[in-house]
């Protein structure tokens, strides 16, 4: 049995992961981490991890960026494996998850869903036969209450497609005035915001006289949740070190 310590109970992909686990015979959650520790759950939550009596397994962390130094300084001192499905994080965030992962096992991604990570192989390999003369432009949408932009999984296929290119791309986050003409060495990142859009991406290849778009939609969170359960079964296996989805794909 798989013990996990859940972060961000209480957010909706919280509520996912507590419905996808307790339909796993193989998983169940021993302990919750959330601001808010009034949760009708089977299992306790604190805010505070110092308190936390019970033995985890792995941690799936799908919290608030602001949470991260609580529940990674958590996961640093117990040694615990931690997967880190939190957006939005900074530069030192990023540095502390590369020292951290010399000591215990740490899985990041930007986004869980396997569509999206083998989307990030195939631009890899496109970017390169589209380099010349085509302009490359992303657009993401999200739910209103999405706090970050862009989102992550929307710079991971920047990324992806920047590994591909002899020539990388400079991003550039929307455009507004009056003198806004391409620039043929930008790759530009568009955020929309509205209703209850889980995530859509799509990867624009526009060249002369034809255009490319590739475009990835989740319809539910499920897709999400089922591969952090999935990312957490491959993690607690591993030494220490730093993992990501597309390392599982090739496992």
């Amino acid at each position: 049995m798989l013990n996990i310590l859940l972060s961000g109970v209480g957010g909706a992909m919280g509520h996912m992961l507590q419905t996808i686990i307790g339909e796993d015979p193989d998983c169940q959650i021993v302990a919750g981490f959330d601001i808010n520790t009034d949760q009708d759950t089977p299992f306790p939550v604190y805010s505070d991890l110092s308190q936390c009596a019970e033995k985890a397994d792995v941690i799936i962390d799908f919290s608030h960026y602001k949470a991260f130094d609580s529940i990674f300084g958590y996961a640093r001192d117990t040694k615990t494996p931690i997967v880190i499905a939190t957006t939005g994080l900074s530069e030192a965030n990023l540095a502390d998850i590369e020292a951290g992962s010399k000591e215990f096992p740490v899985f990041r991604t930007a986004n869980m869903s396997l569509g999206i990570n083998l989307l990030a192989k195939a631009l890899r390999d496109m970017a390169g036969a589209l380099e010349d003369g085509f302009d490359i432009e992303i657009i993401e949408k999200h739910h209103n209450k999405k706090a970050d932009a862009p989102s992550g999984t929307a710079l991971l296929l920047a990324d992806a497609v920047n590994d591909g290119l002899e020539n990388k791309k400079d991003y550039t986050f929307g455009r507004y005035g009056r003198d806004c003409k391409r620039n043929p060495q930008e790759l530009g990142i568009h955020a929309v915001r509205g209703g209850t859009i889980p995530g859509e991406h799509t990867v624009l290849f526009a060249g002369n006289d034809e255009l490319i778009e590739i475009r990835h939609t989740a319809l539910s969170k499920k897709v999400f949740a089922s591969g952090a359960v999935t990312a957490a079964k491959y993690l607690v296996d591993q030494a220490p070190g730093l993992y990501n989805m597309e390392m599982l794909i090739d496992n």
